[in-house]
């Protein structure tokens, strides 16, 4: 006979996210004072990703996934870090002067 834990776990896998909704529910049960074990039971979650959910929204304040961080954009915030420090390393530059510095 398979637990409610390993039946979800099976459905799921391990790639899957779950709903935007369900998470909500999760928290809500939290605000309403729920064990992990409890909102595990009613929600047929398991208690790890329980309680993943619930240290998520109290750290970043929602449960929303971030997109996965690429190569190109950690570059490109480099980049960006380069371009501000270079304008702001000589306040007595004109504007023009800064200008043709980026360009270059």
């Amino acid at each position: 006979m398979q637990t409610a834990s390993t039946n979800i776990c099976e459905r799921m896998g391990r790639s899957q996210e779950l709903s935007e909704f369900k998470c909500g529910t999760v928290i809500g049960c939290h605000l309403c004072n729920k064990s992990i074990r409890k909102i595990s039971l009613l929600q047929n979650i398991p208690r790890s990703t329980i309680s993943d959910i619930i240290t998520k929204w109290q750290q970043l304040g929602t449960t929303a996934t971030r997109p996965p961080s690429c190569r190109a954009c950690k570059m490109t915030e480099q980049v960006q870090h380069m371009l501000k420090c270079t304008v702001c390393r000589d306040h007595q530059l004109s504007a023009e002067s800064k200008a043709k510095c980026l360009q270059t």
